[in-house]
């Protein structure tokens, strides 16, 4: 029968080298990951840069004659408070 200062030395060993191999693992996977992101990556398309693009031009967002159906009714429904 082995003394305890001998497993916990075992158990030791065992748990450096389980996260030594995790470790291990997770770097090769993350280098692979980089590499395939690298190699397969969208390629971005250029746009056309000669073009001068014109500013949209904005219309309001509600037209004069909605705006003043809008205020002659709230000037009606504050007559009638």
């Amino acid at each position: 029968m082995e003394t305890i200062s001998e497993q916990l030395t075992d158990a030791l060993g065992i748990m450096i080298l389980g996260m030594s191999l995790v470790f291990v693992f997770l770097g090769t996977l993350i280098l692979a990951m980089k590499l395939v992101a690298k190699k397969y990556a969208p390629v971005p398309q250029e746009k056309a840069a000669d073009k001068p693009r014109q500013p949209a031009v904005s219309k309001p967002a509600v037209s004069p004659l909605m705006a003043a159906v809008i205020a002659s009714a709230i000037h009606q429904h504050r007559q009638k408070a």
